[in-house]
């Protein structure tokens, strides 16, 4: 029994009792209505999306590879709903980074790169196109889409187009370790002397990537040009190798690339020590790198393509072209 002063004190027992009772039912509705896991938090809008499903009887592409041995998707025309990847990235909020080299006479192409990528490169998401360049003064000014942003990133020149394709390695590892791992979650580094003809969004991002090479994507083992001298540190035997990438396409988190793009360095200093110069230089080092450490997600030629290679069939569209040039009129 309470005595005279107790009863307030019983009271706040049972309605807090009763108020515990009452969230924990209320907490098993919503639960029970919502189908889903009480411990799995929900802090996005799910927006309804309509889509055929999916046939797991009927690919979207037979005629190519459209996944390696270790379960890497392989990223051709009508593998992929867009629509779909959009939604999910939008609500994690990526931020893309993209990087290019200007250097020397390459900032002329620089305007047709940043335009068409302003029409077709992950447009709807945030972007910074970082531009390495030794003439700042020579870029012009864009209008860009909301989000996205410029970054002019000024680097020294180098007396040979060989060292400064070598020396980006090293660039992308620095800047990405000081500056570019604050401002995006994901960096595409590819090459300036290109334009975007057709949409590339984030179908493309994966942890690490990289594009099959045009000129290679059909040919056989003992056709790639990789390096074949064993005294070098990009040495890839006759009998090894998965396919060929080119070095003008690779990316990934940002982590990931500080990873990529350091091995890629420091394999070339050791080569240089021995007077060894890959055979294509950053692009040797890079089909190394990634015949030990697989990519998570290959981009078909598609998204690196040059007209030299022709239209095959299986290229349904060319979504970033190389520009015609004279190779003898800006190499230096």
């Amino acid at each position: 029994m309470c005595s005279q002063k107790w009863p307030s004190v019983c009271s706040i027992k049972w309605i807090l009792l009763f108020c515990l009772c009452f969230g924990l039912l209320l907490s098993w509705f919503a639960i029970k209505g919502n189908r889903c896991h009480p411990n799995i938090a929900m802090p996005y809008t799910l927006h309804r999306i309509l889509y055929d499903k999916p046939d797991i009887f009927k690919p979207r592409r037979i005629d190519v590879l459209s996944i390696t041995p270790w379960l890497a998707p392989i990223v051709w025309n009508g593998t992929f709903n867009r629509d779909i990847l959009n939604a999910q990235f939008h609500q994690r909020e990526v931020r893309i980074g993209l990087t290019v080299f200007a250097i020397k006479k390459y900032v002329i192409f620089i305007k047709k790169f940043i335009e068409s990528a302003e029409k077709f490169f992950m447009v709807g998401h945030k972007v910074n196109y970082y531009v390495f360049t030794d003439r700042v003064n020579e870029i012009s000014n864009f209008t860009l889409a909301e989000g996205r942003h410029m970054v002019i990133l000024e680097v020294p020149a180098y007396e040979r187009w060989q060292d400064v394709t070598m020396r980006r390695m090293e660039m992308i590892r620095d800047f990405s370790i000081k500056q570019f791992v604050n401002d995006v979650d994901y960096l595409a580094c590819v090459d300036v002397d290109m334009e975007f003809l057709d949409d590339v969004g984030v179908e493309i991002l994966s942890k690490v990537f990289g594009a099959l090479h045009p000129g290679f994507f059909s040919h056989t083992r003992r056709e790639f040009t990789y390096e074949r001298r064993p005294q070098s540190k990009a040495y890839i035997p006759f009998e090894a190798g998965d396919f060929y990438y080119a070095g003008g396409y690779f990316g990934g988190v940002v982590e990931e690339v500080v990873k990529l793009t350091n091995y890629c360095h420091h394999a070339m200093l050791a080569d240089k020590q021995q007077n060894i110069e890959a055979l294509w230089h950053d692009e040797s080092y890079l089909n190394k790198y990634f015949l030990l450490y697989k990519p998570t997600k290959i981009l078909s030629p598609e998204y690196i393509w040059n007209n030299y290679y022709g239209s095959p069939a299986s290229i349904q569209t060319k979504r970033f072209l190389g520009v015609n040039k004279k190779y003898e009129e800006v190499r230096f």
